[in-house]
């Protein structure tokens, strides 16, 4: 039995993550071919042909418990505007990781992750009952490391040469947490920030 039951959906003031369908596939295609999305990413998903194939694998690794991926919604337009993941799950362990979020660049610093983040550390904490929540990025990616330090989460490391990206680069990726005898606090935060 997965950990992560389906389907899946945590919903907030602005932001409404639903379980990745088949029926998404074409706006997160059509979203995802903006170059800049992937620019410290370790796949270059602006390729059509590339994201399609992520996008099946993340449906048959929901089958297998491996990773549980959300499209996000923005509820006052109604539309979608990126993705996010539930993954490298370990439930006998009661952690994993929040990750492979991405979002159209319209989106950047207007709260919506924000939003995002608060909903999925919820679940993650109050319903799985995780006592560890990571959260990695290029250690290059100032932006999503800004964003990851604005949610609470701290930082445990450089992991260096820990993937090699598409264009045969090496990736040092920084390393974050979050802890349950932290959630209270960061939860506290999280709500100011949205206000």
């Amino acid at each position: 039995m997965n950990w992560i039951q389906h389907p899946t959906v945590v919903e907030g003031k602005r932001v409404k993550l639903v379980p990745l369908d088949s029926s998404h596939f074409d706006e997160l295609i059509a979203l995802a071919k903006q170059k800049e999305i992937w620019k410290h990413v370790s796949i270059d998903c602006s390729v059509p042909e590339t994201m399609l194939t992520e996008l099946k694998s993340n449906i048959l690794k929901r089958a297998t418990g491996e990773k549980y991926t959300f499209t996000i919604i923005d509820k006052l337009q109604n539309k979608i505007i990126g993705s996010t993941s539930l993954h490298n799950i370990f439930p006998q362990h009661r952690k994993l990781e929040i990750g492979w979020t991405w979002y159209a660049p319209a989106y950047w610093g207007t709260g919506y992750n924000t939003e995002c983040k608060l909903l999925l550390l919820t679940y993650c904490f109050e319903t799985l009952k995780t006592v560890r929540v990571q959260l990695v990025t290029d250690e290059n990616n100032l932006r999503s490391r800004a964003a990851i330090q604005k949610i609470g989460a701290k930082l445990e490391g450089i992991q260096r040469k820990e993937r090699i990206k598409s264009d045969g680069n090496f990736r040092n990726t920084a390393m974050f947490s979050i802890i349950d005898d932290e959630w209270g606090l960061v939860k506290e935060e999280l709500i100011k920030l949205i206000g």
